[in-house]
């Protein structure tokens, strides 16, 4: 079961394959129903950043690509993760994919791999074939 950031992202992604939905307002619908109370909890930068840059690289299916968000580090993380998951068979621990993201830069993970995760784990991530 994905965490709460994992579950908004798969929420957006699944409403995209209906409509033509706006992935950073389907974003904040997202997280205040997951997190009614918590303004903090919703505003997490970095786990935005990570889906919406997801988004923009046509990375997320039923999403078209486009421009959804300035983050740049946060994107590329979670593209970079994508990326390493296309080239295992093997599901990697979650550690290995941060380190693959980061290309080994020494830096706290803020979330960005539950985002990723939930949307591999739930087929909703456009795979190389």
């Amino acid at each position: 079961m994905a965490n709460r950031y994992g579950e908004a992202a798969i929420m957006v992604a699944r409403q995209g394959r209906s409509a033509s939905t706006d992935p950073k307002a389907s974003w904040e619908s997202a997280m205040g129903k997951l997190y009614p109370t918590s303004p903090a909890a919703r505003s997490k930068g970095c786990l935005r950043g990570a889906f919406l840059g997801l988004c923009e690289q046509g990375l997320v299916k039923g999403i078209p690509a486009g421009h959804y968000t300035a983050s740049r580090d946060n994107k590329e993380y979670a593209v970079r993760a994508v990326g390493f998951l296309n080239e295992r068979e093997q599901h990697p621990s979650r550690s290995e994919l941060w380190q693959a993201a980061t290309n080994g830069v020494e830096k706290k993970e803020n979330g960005q791999m539950d985002v990723v995760l939930a949307l591999w784990k739930n087929n909703l991530i456009e795979r190389n074939s």
